[in-house]
């Protein structure tokens, strides 16, 4: 039997940009209705050659083959002509448009004279969302949607063509669980069609689930392909980082302090409700749900950006009102947000700037800013934290994942914090980073900062915390010990089964 002809194949890749080469002969081979995963630390050249297989950058050396012809990529578009399709991460849609608009954004069915047929976009359209099984229409603006349907719409891009690979970018970092179901079911319809599918994630249960091969780069190099059925997580992150890691449940060695924030009956509306619970200092605790919990709610509101319908929020014992981020950061508690992207830098601004934003007012003296002093807190904190730049003028959009959140954690400390609240750390980041910061949150706690650390990812929250509040449609179910929480009793907790609360 003869080997199939692969789909697509890229040989002996090279990309480089000033001072930097990106991939260094980088070869790589999709074989029809194969799942491949492609794996690598942030900044290993995943992205970029994603993007030379797009058509964005143009390779120093190498070919592209698409089902054995040589094809040079000259952009995005042509990619699609050829049956290249692109699912990426960061969404790309025009909020004021329709779903059925975004969908078939350039290649909109035409009447005679140039005239959009509505019909037949609608009709195509909602043909497209029936299979992704979605509770949309056509004609929703894309801008009254949640992350995670937008998520849907750009999947339904793929959809539009009869394509040969379709390439997923991290496709579940904003999806329930119940649409990462509907996800995986729109892979395997491909793989049934003999569409080559190219995964890209850091989730690594993803990845032995749903994916039939893997290969790893490693500092733009391939390391190697490994058959997912044979191998194990272990194998895997050698080849990426060159070392295994312990991803153990985190022993508390320290002595903990007093309680250094607590809430008492705080509610917020429908988001939350009689939400009681405290952290000590040196104590990482917990907070694990499903999307909708109302954990990223409560971060908000102690930091500000809420304001709690009741209740009462006490530092050091002492009740305080925080009606505004600037009152929290006052008070000494700070935010690592969700999304750092939008929410914790400012991409097109270098690493120092974004580092010292939130007390540019106190590094002012008249019109000035005092960039020796500026440059004093970025160097302390990027040696601290082993944050991994040329230098301070770096654009932090050109940083790789792990190193962005040590910006937006570096930028909080510098701020000497009394609590940090840290929301989904690890979001996006491959294993090797993931450890660091896992780390650094223990290192933080021993130091006797108080940490409330709130993951979607049950691994995280049982490695990092030594408590772990469960928390289930805007309640707390559950407040575990490390001692006591297993894997069952806290899947338990957060689907709502016990009806065990807090006191």
């Amino acid at each position: 039997m003869t080997d199939p002809v692969p789909v697509l194949r890229l040989e002996g890749i090279v990309k480089t940009f000033p001072g930097v080469r990106a991939l260094d002969g980088v070869s790589f081979t999709l074989l029809p209705g194969e799942v491949h995963a492609l794996m690598g630390e942030n900044g290993a050249g995943k992205s970029t050659l994603m993007k030379v297989l797009g058509g964005i950058h143009a390779p120093n050396e190498g070919q592209i083959f698409v089902s054995e012809e040589p094809t040079v990529m000259t952009s995005p578009m042509h990619a699609k002509a050829k049956g290249v399709v692109f699912i990426h991460q960061e969404l790309s849609l025009a909020d004021e448009l329709s779903v059925a608009e975004n969908i078939f954004l350039g290649e909109l069915p035409l009447h005679a004279f140039g005239r959009v047929d509505w019909q037949k976009l609608y009709a195509d359209t909602d043909a497209i969302l029936k299979a992704l099984n979605v509770g949309f229409d056509a004609r929703t603006r894309v801008g009254d949607l949640s992350i995670a349907n937008q998520q849907m719409v750009e999947i339904g891009r793929a959809l539009t063509v009869d394509p040969r690979a379709v390439i997923f970018d991290e496709p579940t970092a904003s999806l329930t669980d119940s649409e990462k179901v509907v996800l995986f079911d729109v892979i395997a319809d491909l793989q049934k069609r003999g569409v080559g599918v190219i995964y890209i994630s850091h989730r690594m249960e993803e990845i032995f689930k749903i994916t039939d091969r893997i290969s790893v780069l490693r500092d733009g190099q391939y390391s190697g392909t490994l058959h997912t059925a044979q191998t194990n997580e272990d194998e895997v992150t050698q080849l990426m980082i060159g070392r295994s890691l312990d991803l153990s449940r985190a022993e508390n060695t320290h002595q903990m302090g007093e309680i250094a924030l607590e809430a008492r009956g705080l509610s917020c509306g429908k988001l939350f409700r009689d939400i009681s619970f405290n952290v000590r200092k040196g104590e990482v605790l917990g907070f694990y749900g499903l999307v909708g919990a109302g954990r990223t709610e409560i971060a908000e509101t102690l930091f500000g950006l809420r304001t709690p319908s009741s209740g009462q929020i006490l530092l050091n014992g002492e009740e305080v009102r925080i009606n505004s981020p600037i009152d929290a950061i006052r008070l000494g508690i700070s935010l690592v947000p969700e999304d750092r992207k939008d929410q914790g830098l400012v991409l097109g601004m270098n690493c120092r700037d974004n580092m010292t934003l939130p007390q540019i007012g106190d590094l002012t003296a008249g019109p000035f800013v005092n960039e020796g002093a500026e440059g004093a807190i970025f160097d302390q904190y990027r040696d601290k934290l082993d944050i991994r730049t040329p230098g301070w003028r770096q654009i932090v959009g050109n940083l790789s994942g792990g190193n962005q959140q040590k910006i937006v954690i570096g930028k909080w400390l510098s701020m000497r914090p009394q609590v940090l609240i840290v929301d989904e750390p690890t979001r996006g980041i491959d294993v090797g980073s993931k450890a660091e910061i896992h780390n650094l949150i223990r290192d933080l706690a021993a130091q006797g900062l108080a940490v409330i650390v709130i993951s979607s990812e049950m691994p995280e929250v049982l490695h990092v915390s030594d408590r772990i509040v469960a928390m289930f449609s805007g309640q707390i179910m559950r407040d575990f010990t490390a001692g006591e929480v297993t894997e069952d009793n806290l899947i338990q907790a957060i689907s709502g089964i016990s009806a065990e609360k807090v006191a």
